[in-house]
């Protein structure tokens, strides 16, 4: 067997295979409600055997959104559209994970193919977005609100709230999402976080606010189920947020009892120079892996099957995130499997095209 189709367990979970849906935004929901177009984008996934299946960025409350057709886990109301496709997922055979997220200063947007430009407070589908600093993400774009403590406190509780949810619909692994430059990603780098109290300057307290989302979810995220985070290990900026930070807030996170440590990069400035090649990301998952000596998820233009098994055999990351590769091919493990050799299950309906070994 293969190591990119071998399982993998983590706590009490055993992954049928270490390949892994990557959270991707799909703009197709309203007022955060689960739809048809997600139950199938999710539930083919499960049908063509990826081992572990994440939502898109799930909002934790509604100025949280990157756009006002984002999904949402924000209300009760969102748990039974959720439920029916963790039921599904789990049924097919994979782990259905949800991404939970606040998009902070990069919220009210338009859908990328409606220009994704920044929605003003004013308009009537626009609010005020939240940061740690009155810091737009572009000069052009609407200046947001400094978060308060209060509105720190109020932030924690939407995350507390959210994972409650979570667990009522049927999810077994959550993320937190630390990354792209959205509200916690915010808070770590310097290049967006000017506060002088006890959330800005420092390391230690800019990672403050992950660090207490992660304690407040671990102390609701059950034992016996895996805990992520996805951060952007480099700004890709000078003075911003850098990769040897990166292994430091890895090492406090596993002590924390996060489980995996999701390896993206950049998306907190928006002119940043990042390279445009394969598996461009995995140095990082691989340098956080060996140094902070916790698992890693490698993503990031992996779209070859070699490639995948290479990174897993080469020890640079424990699990591959597939994003657009997904998109383009939803039965990718099924494809693998032949092309590895590897004689996995196929759904039952669909075993008459199963190739010969």
């Amino acid at each position: 067997m293969s190591l990119l189709l071998s399982p993998l367990t983590l706590r009490s979970v055993q992954l049928k295979n270490r390949l892994v849906v990557s959270p991707m935004c799909q703009y197709s929901s309203i007022d955060g409600f689960a739809s048809d177009w997600h139950l199938v984008h999710l539930g083919s996934r499960a049908v063509g055997g990826a081992g572990l299946i994440i939502t898109e960025a799930t909002a934790v409350s509604p100025e949280g959104r990157i756009t006002p057709h984002d999904l949402g886990i924000w209300t009760d109301e969102h748990i039974p559209g959720l439920k029916r496709i963790t039921d599904f997922i789990s049924a097919n055979g994979a782990v259905p994970g949800i991404q939970l997220a606040h998009a902070g200063r990069k919220a009210s947007h338009h859908r990328p193919w409606e220009g994704g430009k920044a929605i003003a407070p004013h308009e009537p589908t626009g609010w005020q977005t939240v940061a740690p600093s009155a810091l737009p993400f572009t000069s052009d774009e609407p200046i947001p609100t400094t978060l308060t403590s209060e509105g720190l406190q109020q932030v924690r509780s939407d995350f507390r709230e959210a994972a409650k949810r979570a667990l009522l619909a049927g999810f077994v692994v959550a993320e937190i999402h630390a990354a792209h430059g959205y509200l916690l990603h915010e808070f770590l780098s310097p290049l967006s976080n000017r506060r002088t109290d006890a959330y800005g300057g420092s390391f230690e307290n800019r990672v403050r606010l992950l660090r207490d989302i992660v304690d407040d979810l671990r102390g609701i995220w059950p034992d016996t189920y895996p805990l992520f985070v996805r951060i952007s290990a480099t700004d890709w900026t000078e003075g911003g947020w850098t990769a040897d930070d990166s292994v430091a807030l890895a090492s406090l996170l596993k002590q924390q009892g996060v489980d995996l440590i999701d390896c993206s990069t950049g998306g907190n400035v928006p002119r940043a120079t990042i390279p445009n090649e394969p598996g461009y990301q995995v140095t990082f998952a691989e340098q956080i892996k060996r140094e902070a000596n916790i698992p890693t998820g490698a993503v990031g233009l992996i779209t070859d099957v070699v490639q995948a098994e290479a990174i897993l055999a080469n020890g640079q990351a424990d699990l591959i995130f597939l994003a657009r590769e997904f998109l383009r091919s939803p039965y990718f493990p099924l494809h693998a499997a032949a092309e590895l050799g590897d004689d996995i299950p196929w759904p039952v309906q669909y075993e008459r095209a199963k190739p010969k070994q």
